[in-house]
């Protein structure tokens, strides 16, 4: 009798034979506590059918009790009326990520001749963002893993709502600098949205909606233009920082109705907290839940920076961090060019000096009305970017990011002739679509191939990555350019050639994989089985 009175202790093993399965019986007492909310049922004797499912029975009953996986459970409610809903809700941190981020083209020009501001300056007011989301990314990162996605995405968004308001307000330059960078440590935790939306797909669901909810990133890039082509002639750039900070503001609005990721629950013992999230979704979606519990594998340690250097990930992990920094690097420069090299006219003014250091304070270019005209229209590229999705399930994610990266090196080749505006325009459109494709192909990947234990952190570190490409990239597509644009485009191409490369030699295809939940599971195997 005193057996039932000591702590339980339960070891998980992991099927590495899928054929084994049916064939093995665990006969013994019971090993489990029936005292704890840890555990979704009490396992004595458990048989394994060809099927995967889990049957379990108690010592001295023939009662028996089914149990599921996330997966078989996402998969049966499918793709319905809550994944749209909250498609809408994380889209609307997209957007305003992707405002924050493109008023950064247009503020540097604006600032320039208002404040008089050398070129070292303008470059820092957008870098300066950039230092602030490559130091937060992780922190994000770290904060979704320990205490859960949508603790990490409400806060992130809080700060920069509070924080891009605030820098309308800036009195002077360095008051912006400070504001911005705080803007910018707020913006590191929004690719977690991403993290939390992947986590309510089904599979075969999976790359195309993360896809489609890039199309908020392209919505948001392009009101950022409309706004400034309507706001910035009479109201001026301060009453543009302050707009753009809509859409984060009816996301905190809204936030209450977001749940928390089921895996997260799971993965953290919260099986009630996994179940009610579950009924929910089945519910809106009209589809019934399996027979029986989901099964709960608790994990103690979540959010370690060095499991993403295990055996298994190591590679994977440096080789995303190059690709992410290539990405955001070239992604930014090409944006950073438009205006640029829209205002010498054309390709060739660049490198005659049109482009030099002003001699006088007054001699600056405002962004004319042309200008604004012309970024929009290649911020229109956002939109056949997103085409690539007809290639992420058919040609995989892999070989997808090295065909953008490589076209986008094709279409910048051309620059380097002297070409018209018009023939500029057309360029950096297809150029940018590529980019932007490849970005958000990076963006299917790297959820999918972390487990759930470090899939934020993951988020969150490739993310730093990206921010300090985007760190460097000013003063390539800002300051270099002053000096040579051949030189600036080079270095845009051999980036992304090398990235191209990068891209192809990643270890893990994740195109009609499961979500792992350990970093035990990186074989893609059947979830962990309790044994006792």
């Amino acid at each position: 009798m005193d057996n039932w009175s000591r702590p339980s202790r339960i070891n998980y093993k992991r099927w590495r034979n899928a054929e084994l399965r049916g064939e093995v019986n665990f006969v013994g007492n019971s090993d489990e506590d029936q005292g704890t909310d840890a555990e979704i049922c009490t396992i004595a004797t458990a048989r394994v059918d060809s099927r995967g499912k889990e049957s379990a029975s108690t010592s001295g009953s023939n009662k028996t009790e089914e149990t599921f996986t996330l997966d078989e459970a996402l998969e049966a409610v499918g793709f319905g009326k809550f994944q749209w809903k909250i498609s809408l809700l994380t889209g609307l941190s997209w957007i305003g990520d992707a405002m924050e981020m493109m008023i950064l083209s247009i503020l540097g020009p604006q600032l320039h001749c208002e404040w008089r501001l050398p070129s070292y300056k303008v470059a820092l007011i957008t870098s300066v963002v950039f230092v602030g989301t490559g130091i937060s990314s992780p922190v994000w990162g770290n904060v979704s893993d320990k205490y859960g996605r949508k603790v990490g995405l409400t806060f992130c968004m809080c700060w920069t709502l509070y924080y891009g308001l605030l820098s309308a307000f800036a009195p002077v330059y360095g008051w912006l600098l400070v504001l911005r960078g705080l803007v910018g440590f707020g913006i590191g935790g929004a690719p977690q949205s991403v993290t939390l939306y992947s986590e309510f797909l089904p599979v075969k669901a999976r790359g195309t909606c993360i896809m489609l909810i890039a199309a908020f990133w392209a919505i948001g890039a392009v009101f950022e233009v409309l706004l400034a082509l309507l706001v910035m002639p009479t109201l001026g750039w301060r009453w543009l920082l302050g707009l753009s900070t809509i859409p984060m503001a009816i996301f905190v609005c809204f936030c209450f109705w977001l749940p928390e990721s089921p895996r997260f629950d799971v993965l953290a013992g919260k099986k009630e907290n996994a179940m009610a999230t579950l009924t929910r979704i089945a519910k809106e979606n009209g589809k019934a839940l399996p027979p029986g519990k989901v099964t709960v594998y608790k994990q103690g340690y979540r959010g370690r920076i060095k499991d993403l250097f295990t055996p298994q990930y190591r590679s994977t992990t440096l080789l995303l961090w190059f690709i992410w920094f290539a990405n955001a690097f070239s992604y930014y420069g090409i944006v950073l060019l438009t205006t640029e090299l829209f205002q010498s006219g054309d390709s060739c003014g660049t490198t005659q000096g049109a482009k030099l250091e002003p001699n006088c304070s007054l001699e600056c270019k405002y962004l004319t009305s042309a200008d604004y005209k012309d970024l929009l229209w290649t911020t229109l590229a956002e939109f056949p970017g997103l085409l690539i999705i007809l290639a992420v399930d058919r040609i995989g994610r892999k070989k997808s990011m090295a065909l953008c990266f490589f076209m986008f090196s094709l279409f910048i080749l051309p620059l380097y002739a002297c070409t018209g505006r018009i023939a500029l325009a057309i360029l950096i459109f297809i150029a940018r679509a590529f980019i932007s494709g490849g970005f958000q192909v990076a963006f299917v990947y790297t959820p999918e191939v972390y487990p759930t234990e470090t899939r934020a952190l993951g988020m969150g570190t490739s993310s730093a990555m990206a921010r300090l490409g985007s760190l460097i990239t000013p003063f390539v597509a800002q300051v270099m350019l002053r000096t040579s644009v051949y030189l600036t485009l080079s270095v845009y191409c051999g980036c992304s050639l090398l990235a191209g490369i990068a891209s192809l030699i990643l270890p893990i295809e994740t195109s009609g994989r499961s979500l792992q939940e350990s970093n035990l599971d990186h074989e893609a195997g059947p979830p962990t089985q309790p044994t006792s």
